[in-house]
């Protein structure tokens, strides 16, 4: 008999519906159960793509014997975290302060009345290896409940303070500064690792915004040791097995220290972010090789993960068949089966695919120990033949895997990774010009802003089969601006940029802290839960309050709404004194405060962008890495100039000289001679470019 989950939309929640144990999603019904009962409550937080989440639940959820447990003496409840990361980050805060670690499947025991008492990840059914067994827990607890319920009780409102207290930031007022930048870059170098490219040991993340950063440091203090740290890690990547190079797009980390071996998992957030790194790097160090990975993610991405509404999937599970990769990996054999003999021959001895293995059972992830060039000169053959015969190859072999058992696909849409893709494909359409890119931007942007609005004009979390779902959170907002922005420069469609800013607004009203600054991450009108906490740190997305400052300081500079600057100073004041103390854990907050310490640029380009030399003039600035700059466009019609004027009112004196297009070029609030010669521009933008 199905459970209370049978009626949800949630690819997660349903591939629990089935379980023996009597589910309930998070709700009153469940809260209330457990207080007329007096029965403790059991907290199951986990995603569809989670390997260890299917591992519990084969393994516990699954089970008749742990299922009695759970049904007899607990209220069980399973929280899908992406579409309730609220939910996730409290409790997730609980078990980090009782056990020192997180992760997911987060489990978590509560009082009827919510407050936490015990917390842990993965629990095996029965004790091994250390690790104490599912089985036992829920026999200890509900023992310990029956008999000392007051202990429980008191332990739950202990570790809710314990909570509460730790959620409240030190605001000192004190400006972050250009030593904080250093500091940051410093702690970077000592955690690089100069073998494989990366930050720390196994396992290893992508953390893409660590990259981002030390462009940023690099164009600022022409420092080559951060390109260096750059280059290698994107190249590294981008050989190991972490990049799927039969399907193309990265799996989510590394279990070892040398890209080899992945978490097979594919996140869309992963792809967005990496995909924005190498587009950085292309115009920085203008290496066709950065251009060529982004190709790859996008052609990834809108092959596998783009919605018919024109929204984007979340993510592929890692596990087929009950078995983690398995869908990715190969055997000598199996290549040989499909491709003509000195093809395979080829294949295999460039991606290393061996007759012992470098996987379980014998299988093989294909990687890339030599580069092509590497790999040719040794081969004596042309660079351009060898990829184009393992393209060849690539693309039979794809053919083939087409045809195995597929890992699951998340298919919900979330806001706020929509909105980091968005931003990433409309980035891309500019720095690669190519119009394809911006085109499929557009139309996840419009899809999100003509179904996932709430009546009031806020955004929904979550759209599934046709299903709205919860109110967003902060990074739902931010996130989607962030596109927003982005896609305005691509496009010079206005609307994006006012949509922008009416959810900035939106957004301030809902989640701003009017008592100190900063934002919280639900909004002042959503549900309450046990604390009501701001994130910051910059994992595996930035956190919602970093992408907010560098929205506030673009918006700012693109309307002259000074207002807004003076919201971003409050916020990153506010949380000075938590950056300043470990910078390397907020990068993409440092990337706003290299923004705030400049040179920033404001350029407008007035003219037609439908004409020839208009089209040069913007295609000449995309393609610089010039991340601290606003790009506006002043149009040559009465009817649109008037409405950009309306929105960035500065606009107002800045027309075309001598029906030329003209470039207006502002930084640190002092303004050039306007340029219409081609040459004077180009000469400008390498000097503030930095591209090397």
């Amino acid at each position: 008999m199905s459970n209370h989950l049978s009626q949800e939309k949630s690819p997660y929640l349903l591939q629990h519906a089935d379980n023996p144990v009597d589910w309930y999603p998070w709700g009153e019904e469940a809260f209330k159960k457990a207080r007329e009962e007096n029965r403790p409550i059991f907290l199951s937080v986990g995603y569809a793509t989670c390997h260890w989440c299917h591992v519990m639940a084969h393994e516990s959820f699954e089970d008749i014997e742990v299922a009695r447990l759970l049904n007899q003496f607990f209220v069980a409840i399973k929280v899908d975290r992406e579409e309730r990361p609220d939910i996730d980050q409290v409790y997730m805060s609980v078990c980090q302060a009782l056990t020192g670690k997180g992760g997911w499947p987060l489990s978590v025991f509560l009082t009827p009345a919510g407050k936490p008492f015990f917390a842990g990840t993965y629990f095996p059914k029965t004790s091994r290896m250390g690790m104490s067994g599912f089985i036992e827990l829920l026999t200890q607890i509900a023992g310990l409940w029956q008999r000392d319920q007051e202990r429980i009780i008191k332990a739950g409102e202990e570790t809710l303070r314990a909570i509460q207290d730790k959620t409240g930031w030190e605001p000192t007022g004190s400006p972050l500064t250009l030593q904080t930048l250093e500091m940051g870059y410093d702690q970077q170098v000592r955690s690089f690792d100069p073998q494989w490219g990366g930050f720390g040991s196994a396992p290893k993340f992508p953390t893409p915004h660590h990259l981002t950063f030390l462009m940023r440091w690099q164009k600022r203090s022409q420092d080559p040791k951060a390109g260096d740290m750059v280059g290698k890690t994107l190249k590294a990547m981008r050989l190991g097995g972490i990049f799927d190079h039969i399907g193309l797009g990265f799996h989510r980390y590394s279990v070892d220290a040398q890209w080899l071996v992945p978490h097979f998992e594919k996140m869309l957030y992963d792809q967005a972010l990496l995909s924005m790194a190498y587009l950085e790097a292309y115009q920085l160090y203008r290496d066709p090789f950065y251009a060529k990975v982004t190709r790859e993610v996008f052609t990834y991405v809108l092959r596998d993960m783009k919605s018919p509404e024109g929204g984007f999937y979340s993510a592929e599970d890692a596990d087929s068949e009950g078995e983690e990769g398995l869908f990715y990996v190969w055997t000598d054999r199996q290549i040989q089966e499909v491709l003509p003999p000195d093809l395979a021959a080829l294949f295999i001895r460039f991606y290393d695919v061996t007759p012992k293995g470098n996987f379980e059972k014998g299988m093989s992830i294909p990687h890339m120990p030599l580069s092509w060039e590497a790999f040719a000169e040794k081969e004596g053959l042309p660079v351009e033949e060898l990829m184009g015969r393992l393209e060849k190859a690539r693309k039979e072999l794809f053919a083939v895997r087409e045809k195995r058992i597929h890992p699951l696909k998340d298919d919900k849409i979330l806001t706020s990774w929509n909105g980091l893709m968005i931003a990433a494909l409309a980035k891309g359409g500019q720095a690669l010009h190519d119009p394809g890119y911006t085109g499929a931007a557009c139309t996840a942007a419009d899809f999100i802003l003509k179904s996932m609005r709430t009546p009031s004009g806020g955004l929904f979390r979550r759209y599934r089969e046709g299903q709205l779902a919860h109110p967003g959170f902060l990074e739902d907002y931010a996130f989607f601006v962030w596109g927003l922005i982005e896609l305005y420069e691509a496009t010079f469609d206005l609307r994006y940029l006012e949509e922008a800013l009416l959810l900035n607004q939106r957004q301030l009203d809902l989640f701003w802290d009017e008592e100190k600054g900063g934002c919280f991450f639900t909004p002042r009108d959503g549900e309450q839960l046990i604390t009501r906490e701001k994130d910051l740190y910059d994992g595996a997305t930035p956190s919602g309050n970093s992408i907010t400052a560098l929205n506030l300081l673009r918006l700012g500079r693109m309307t002259g709404q000074t207002v807004l600057e003076e919201k971003a100073d409050q916020l990153m004041r506010y949380f000075s004194k938590t950056v300043s103390n470990y910078p390397m854990a907020y990068t993409q907050f440092l990337n706003a405060l290299d923004f705030v310490i400049g040179p920033a640029q404001e350029m407008v380009i007035a003219g037609d962008p439908s004409l020839e030399g208009t089209a040069q003039l913007i295609r000449k600035v995309r393609k610089n890495f010039l991340p601290n700059k606003v790009l506006l466009l002043r149009p040559s019609g009465e009817k649109e100039a008037r409405r950009a004027c309306a929105v960035s009112p500065f606009l107002e004196n800045m027309i075309s000289l001598n029906q030329q297009p003209t470039v207006y070029l502002c930084s640190q609030y002092a303004c050039q001679n306007p340029i219409t010669d081609e040459a004077e521009l180009e000469t400008i933008l390498q000097k503030t470019s930095g591209s090397l």
